[in-house]
This record gives structure tokens, sequence and C-alpha cells, in this order.
């Protein structure tokens, strides 16, 4: 477990925790030391001359203030360390979402990540103060106790070294076990943990549908198998942990009987035999207390292992000699795409490409719509342009560079993306918009916010930019969080902007003021603009249709529309849907 804290902790992590461990240890050594020197003490109170255990007395007193003082110390630099590990394990993990790429992040991904920032730190926390010392107690103390025998006793202390490895493997056992139960263990509350926060995030759906009264299944079925898993803990794990109990004092048993039949031939004075029972009672506790540091061990040494997991996935590589692209342009050439091991991530099964022998450019200051039908693979593209993940064939480029090879803070500088999913952030209006320029002039955050449409909103609001939209914008409303990201994606001022169903949200009236912002945008940026809606693609310079990852056709509105393919059947669907309303059936 020590391994896993040092590796999670990594170099500038580990300094406070070697002065700890050898506070702890020197402490644990020291509290062994006095207990063996109770030996000598009883001898000399229960043999002929008692006035020979001043020497003694002295010296067990000595150890005993110094193991005072050194535990004192170790359990005060328990807390203290926990609190510098927190800050470095939250360090280490924000430096390391920072190294990952953003496709890693998925919904599962993030659940994990949280957790383990939240409540697997707070875990790591504890350790120092509460795990590390009984632990390394339990361990140095009855160490230091055999090895004082030899001085009382070498047949004791060759009995309780032959029975040590007995010990170690009963105890080795039980944890093995324990260990595997606590993992599965670990797994279910995981699951029941993720299926509550679904159940109470998505209650409107849920009390829509009239299922709050019976029920949510996969919530019912998660709260099951935590049950399941607990009870199998407990059927399963105490028959290890009463086992090593029996063993310990079995142990106990055999050298008290080997005691008194010692003494009983006259090989062992009294004095001695009842000075080594004191000892080898203290050493059998300290044994014992090593099983119950055990629990608290392995569930620790189960979250060090979920943290190293993450700070050992490999970062996103990164160019040696980065280059910068010569203008704006975009060209996608051959790109194919399969999710890493060419594995589905939803079935999970092998999956067909997600793109294929895909080929366009996208000359700068222009605009060029992507569209598409549901799965086609349009947002892959438009996370293969941000680098968001790497193409497993072919290559994108910007301004001629392959974007593998230019540096992450000079990507994001030339691109922007507004995503049909939007996030505010607990803050207000104006906060959120400035997150992609904070030092933005109030000119350039005027024009922003009129070209998406977010002044309107403003000036609606009582609050106006200073509107608290709450966490994950839940008081705005879709339209209204959509035209915020919209303007913090226009603030940036990119000379790539990407569009993936940036107007969903928004009501036709919006969408179609939307639609003119953006052909007067693609005057002074490149545009991508993916869209189910063909009323906001319509006057693009090129549209290319995605179809099963396969671009099928291009060319102009007007062009398509009379190859009658795609394009055109889509076109004239929307034509067909045009002026639709609801009316009340004759009476």
């Amino acid at each position: 477990m020590i391994r896993q804290l040092y590796r999670v902790l990594g170099p500038e992590g580990s300094r406070p925790l070697n002065r700890l461990l050898v506070l702890q240890c020197a402490a644990a050594v020291l509290q062994g030391v006095a207990f063996a020197l109770l030996v000598p003490v009883l001898r000399a109170l229960l043999g002929p001359a008692p006035d020979d255990v001043w020497p003694w007395l002295t010296a067990f007193a000595g150890c005993a203030l110094a193991h005072a003082v050194l535990q004192g110390a170790a359990v005060s630099g328990g807390f203290t360390v926990g609190s510098q590990l927190s800050r470095v394990l939250h360090q280490r993990m924000a430096d390391q979402a920072l190294r990952l790429p953003l496709g890693w992040f998925d919904a599962g991904r993030t659940a994990e990540f949280s957790r383990l920032a939240g409540q697997n730190v707070i875990q790591v926390m504890s350790t120092p103060a509460h795990l590390l010392r009984p632990f390394i107690s339990s361990l140095l103390t009855p160490a230091t106790l055999v090895l004082a025998t030899f001085f009382f006793d070498v047949r004791t202390a060759l009995v309780l070294l032959v029975c040590a490895p007995v010990l170690f493997a009963v105890q080795a056992a039980s944890s093995a076990v324990m260990r595997r139960l606590d993992l599965g263990r670990d797994a279910a509350i995981g699951e029941s943990a993720d299926r509550v926060l679904e159940y109470a995030r998505n209650q409107p759906v849920l009390r829509a549908f009239g299922r709050t009264a019976e029920g949510y299944g996969a919530l019912d079925e998660a709260l099951v198998a935590e049950a399941r898993a607990d009870r199998r803990l407990i059927a399963r794990g105490l028959p290890g942990l009463v086992s090593f109990s029996f063993a310990t004092r079995l142990v106990f048993a055999l050298l008290l009987a080997l005691g008194v039949s010692w003494q009983l031939d006259g090989s062992l004075t009294v004095a001695t035999l009842l000075a080594l029972l004191v000892l080898l009672v203290r050493l059998i506790d300290s044994v014992s207390s090593a099983a119950e540091a055990g629990a608290g061990m392995r569930i620790a040494r189960n979250t060090l292992e979920r943290l190293g997991a993450l700070l050992d996935e490999p970062p996103f590589p990164q160019p040696a000699e980065p280059r910068t692209p010569r203008d704006a342009s975009v060209e996608f050439d051959k790109v194919g795409f399969r999710y890493d091991g060419g594995a589905d991530p939803v079935a999970g099964a092998a999956a067909r490409p997600v793109l294929n022998d895909v080929t366009f450019r996208l000359p700068e200051r222009s605009m060029t719509a992507l569209v598409g039908p549901s799965g086609a693979g349009k947002t892959t593209i438009a996370g293969l342009l941000a680098r968001f993940r790497d193409t497993t064939e072919g290559t994108v480029r910007i301004g001629g560079v392959d974007v593998r090879e230019i540096g992450a803070d000079d990507l994001a500088d030339h691109v922007s993306l507004v995503f049909q999913d939007v996030y505010l952030f607990d803050g207000t209006i104006e906060e959120n918009v400035r997150i992609a320029a904070p030092h933005a002039y109030s000119g350039q955050l005027a024009e922003a916010a009129a070209l998406s449409g977010l002044d309107r909103v403003v000036e609606e609001l009582p609050e106006g930019w200073a509107m608290k939209v709450g966490e994950g914008g839940a008081r705005l409303s879709g339209g209204q969080r959509q035209r915020v990201s919209i303007a913090r994606a226009l603030l940036k001022d990119a000379p790539i902007l990407v569009l993936d169903e940036a107007t969903a949200a928004l009501d036709q009236e919006n969408e179609a003021l939307f639609a003119q912002a953006v052909r007067a945008l693609a005057a002074r940026r490149t545009l991508l603009v993916i869209a189910h809606r063909l009323s906001t693609v319509v006057g693009a310079d090129q549209i290319l249709v995605l179809e099963d990852g396969e671009i099928t056709e291009r060319g102009t509105h007007d062009d398509l529309v009379a190859a009658a393919g795609t394009y055109a059947s889509f076109w004239e669907r929307r034509a067909q849907a045009h002026g639709w309303r609801l009316e009340s059936a004759p009476s």
C-alpha cells in the first residue's frame, strides 16, 4: 500500500511522507524496545535481588518517554501530511486532466474522475493519520519484540520465527479474498451512486412518465446489486478474519504450553516465564491489530490503485517541435477513424469505422456546411479538427500543418467550437462569456452578444449581465444557454469556428437572425456548420453530405438540389413540412 501511495504522490509529494514514515517507524521500534525491557524489569522484581531493577526501570522509562514524544510528533505530522497529500493529489489530477485527450472524458470516466477527486482523495488524506501509524506499529513492534526475545530465550524466539510464516500465509490468504470482495463491492457502490445521481437529475422525465411510484428499474437493480455485494462480503470474508484470530491464539497457546514445560524441567525460571508471557501477550495483541489495520489498508490500496491508474493514463502526444499553421484553411486527407481497439464504446463489439476515407477542404474565410443523418460521423469530424482524438488513418491539416504537429495552446487559439450540449459554470452570464477571453474589451463583448442574440436575452433579465446562471446554467432556458455558448465562442475570435447544431435550441426567429450573422462571419473566418435544419446552411459556399462515415455528395445548395440525391430528399421533406400547423379535429 505504501508503494501505491508513493506512486500517486510522485516525487513532489514524497518528501513529507518520507519524514512521517521515519517518525512512525522510530516510534514503533521504541515501543517494541520499551515492551522488551519489561522482561528484565519483571525478572529483577521477581528475582532474589529486587534492587537490580533500577537500571532497567530507568531504561524503560527513557524508552517510554522517547516513544511518547515521537508518537505525538507522528500523530500531529499525520494530519499535516494528510492535508499536504490532498493538495498534491488534486494538483496532479488537474494536471493530468489537462494532458488527457478530450475524447477520453466520456460520461463514465467523468463520473469516475469526480469520485476520485472527491471521496477517494479524502480517503487518501486519512491514510497518514489513521492507517499508516497503526499499520507500521503492527509490523515493526512485533518484529522488535521477536528480536528482543532472542536475548531472553532463544527457544521461544525460534518458535516465533517458525510460526510467523504461518500467520503471514493465513493473513495473506484472507486479505486476497477480502480484496476481491472489496473490489466487487466498490464497483457496486459506484454503480449505485451513478444511478442515484441519474435518478435525481432526471426527475422531470421520470415524473412526466409516472415512474416515481413504481420506482426506477436501473436504480432498483443497482441497490439490489449493492446489497448482494455486502452480503457476499460478510459471508465470504468472515471465515478469513476468524481463521487469523484463531491462528494467533493457537500460537499463544503453543508458546504457553512450551514455556510451562520448560519451567517444569528447570530450564526456564518462573520469573522469566512470567516476563515472557507478558511480552507474548503484547506481541499477539500487536499481530492481531495488524489484521484490523489490514482492512483499512486494503480499502486504501484499492483507492490508490484507481488513482494510480488515472494518473498513469498516457497523455495525448504533443509535438517535440511544434509548427504554426500558415493560414486558417482546413484539410481532411483520406481520414479514417474508429474507436480504440476497433470496439464500439456503446455496443462493446467490433465496430465498423466511424469515418472512412473522408477527404475535403475548407478554404480560408469560407462557410462549409456538413449535413447528414444522425450517427453519420459529423460530430466526430468536428472533434478530429479540434484534436479531441487522433485519426486512425489519414491526416487533418490546418494551414497546411498536421494538427498533431501543432502545439496544444496554438491549436486551441486557432479553433473555437459550439456544441449542442452546453455547459455553463455557476457564475454570472458575463463571467461565462468571458471564459473565452477574460481581458476582452467591453466593445468586443457587446459585439459577440449582438451576433449571438445574447444582447436581447441580457436586456430581458432583471440582473442583466450579472445574472447568476446556476450550476450547469440551470436558471436559463435551453435557448438562452445556447446563446451564451455562441457568444463565448465568438468572443474567443479564433480564425476557425465550428458550429455543431449550435441553433438546435433556438426558436425560428433567433435562428434566422443567427444564420445572417454566420454568413457575415464567413467573410473573416473559416466556418464549419453542422446542422439538421437545412435553412441554416442554404447560403454555404459548399455543402458536404456525410452518410455512414463517407462523403457522398458535395456542392452548393442549388447544385445538390438539382442532383436529386440525399440532400435533395432532405430539402424536399423540409419543404413539405414548412407551414405545418396543429388544428383541432372537427366535432
